[in-house]
């Protein structure tokens, strides 16, 4: 997901080989219409995905906003952004295994055209991002859902909303849902909001005297997802956009059970003692949101569900 021209409807065929095809339908109750699921082709050996294409050519340099980036940055020529790169649609690596694509990355590539300096992804594990702040990374853009517990390590600035799906093998054939998960072993990415979740979960279970959850912890979403695919685990859960992608790229081997629960907006997260920047973030993606360009990327990558209005820097979130 690369913003680099105002030709956003261009589109790439190609196999994404961590998926099957592309399936549109009515899943689980939940309709994947919701998100505008990426179109499919007649081949069942591709998918279709937005090229690096958007808006660049209507996004101004905005000075007062720039002037508030700081003189390292400034120094060094490009903010330095630490992103988990294993969660389609939000940010993944393209058919060539190195390039960074993603909403999440076309969002942050339009930031940094507002503010004058390039943002450049840097493929990280999820769970050292926020610890990398101010040393590895300038800032972290990785779909990171806003919480206490993360504003009290950095700044948040809002730019999405999202919230918990889950999704099981087709058929769902141990029967699993989010409330009589006890007893099953379910996938999740390490170190999510969806972890803390599923703990909270099989505590509960066992304080009612019921088995545990089974938490079959990923350092990558795609590899708790493929634990599913493969009926190795029972069910996985996620953010919607990433779960709705998953599913539509299964082949008719995922489906979603029930609705997503507990939304809360994205993040861009940045060091604490980087106030003056966390303002000019907010205000770059403000600026966007005004000008149009943030709704022709979301509307790019079909996540325009989860746009938002306004963006705050660290909202008040229930937790």
């Amino acid at each position: 997901m690369k913003i680099r021209s105002s030709r956003f409807h261009t589109w790439r065929f190609a196999l994404d080989a961590r998926f099957l095809t592309c399936r549109t339908a009515l899943v689980g109750g939940v309709a994947l219409s919701l998100f505008a699921l990426t179109a499919c082709s007649s081949s069942s050996s591709s998918t279709v995905v937005p090229t690096s294409t958007a808006t660049s050519a209507t996004i101004q340099k905005d000075a007062a906003l720039a002037a508030e980036v700081p003189a390292s940055i400034v120094s060094a020529g490009n903010v330095r952004v630490g992103s988990d790169t294993t969660y389609p649609p939000s940010e993944f690596l393209d058919t060539d295994n190195t390039t960074i694509i993603g909403f999440d990355v076309d969002l942050g590539k339009a930031i940094g055209q507002v503010l004058g300096v390039p943002f450049q992804f840097q493929t990280a594990p999820f769970d050292s991002i926020i610890t990398g702040l101010g040393s590895k990374y300038d800032v972290g853009i990785s779909s990171f859902t806003i919480n206490p517990a993360r504003q009290a390590k950095a700044h948040m600035v809002s730019y999405f909303s999202a919230g918990t799906q889950w999704a099981a093998a087709a058929g769902n054939p141990s029967g699993i849902t989010p409330d009589t998960a006890c007893g099953k072993k379910v996938a999740v990415e390490t170190a999510t909001v969806q972890e803390t979740d599923l703990n909270a979960r099989s505590k509960a279970c066992t304080a009612a005297g019921k088995p545990a959850i089974t938490i079959d912890s990923f350092g990558a979403q795609t590899a708790a997802t493929a634990a599913v695919v493969a009926g190795k685990d029972d069910a996985m859960l996620s953010d919607l956009p990433v779960v709705i992608y998953a599913i539509s790229q299964s082949g008719g081997k995922l489906q979603a059970i029930g609705a997503q629960y507990e939304v809360a907006p994205y993040g861009v997260v940045v060091p604490k003692t980087e106030t003056k920047f966390a303002t000019a973030i907010q205000g770059a993606v403000q600026k966007l949101i005004d000008g149009g360009q943030y709704a022709a990327i979301l509307k790019m990558w079909n996540v325009a569900q989860g746009a938002i209005k306004t963006s705050e820097l660290n909202p008040a979130t229930s937790g």
